[in-house]
């Protein structure tokens, strides 16, 4: 009963997130997150497009990633699951690459591109880790994986839940330093927890 308490709520974020990218179809860019970015990286092509890559698959990403965890989905239909695994894998490798490529342009200098790099770089590794362990039969310690990768994945929602508090209490520019790190490695160290404490 604990993990559906805490599923349902975690669901509905991934599902409202997922769908944030539909904001650039409807929403002027000046007041969204393009909206903080200097003039020379917008004409940017190479940035622009990374910039789409990782919005549109990174919420492809959140909104099919939950289901995995579904028990009924993962065991009675193991054909669904192993579909919607392959689509999230892919989404997660285009997302995370734009991402860290992305991460070294991060608002705020050094401190924010660090986290989000680190961040992008995790997300690929315990994805592609994921992978791995199941091509090899690992079912274990591909379910393990994957909670980290979805934990990482989940930092989307928490930044965005942050964000808005952190600029109450500081500075703009020290929120997004903060939120660069606070919205992942909480999430990572859960992850963690679980991976040890429960088992899917």
């Amino acid at each position: 009963m604990s993990r559906k308490v805490l599923f349902v709520p975690i669901a509905i974020m991934a599902i409202l997130i997922g769908l944030y990218p539909l904001m650039y179809v409807f929403v002027p860019h000046q007041y969204t997150f393009l909206g903080t970015k200097i003039p020379e990286l917008l004409k940017d092509k190479l940035w622009m497009s990374a910039f789409y890559f990782h919005i549109i698959f990174g919420g492809l990403a959140l909104l099919v990633g939950w289901i995995q965890f579904l028990p009924k989905i993962r065991l009675n239909k193991p054909f669904i699951h192993r579909k919607i695994g392959l689509l999230y894998i892919l989404s997660v490798f285009t997302s995370s690459i734009a991402g860290i490529y992305m991460g070294f342009f991060a608002n705020e200098g050094a401190v924010a591109s660090l986290g989000f790099v680190i961040l992008g770089i995790i997300w690929l590794t315990s994805t592609l880790q994921a992978f791995n362990q199941i091509k090899k039969g690992r079912i274990n310690s591909h379910q393990k994986w994957m909670i980290f990768s979805y934990a990482a994945c989940f930092s989307a929602v928490t930044l965005r839940s942050y964000l808005p508090l952190l600029n109450i209490s500081f500075e703009p520019s020290s929120a997004y330093k903060i939120v660069a790190w606070l919205c992942w490695v909480p999430n990572i160290m859960v992850a963690a927890l679980i991976s040890r404490k429960w088992e899917l």
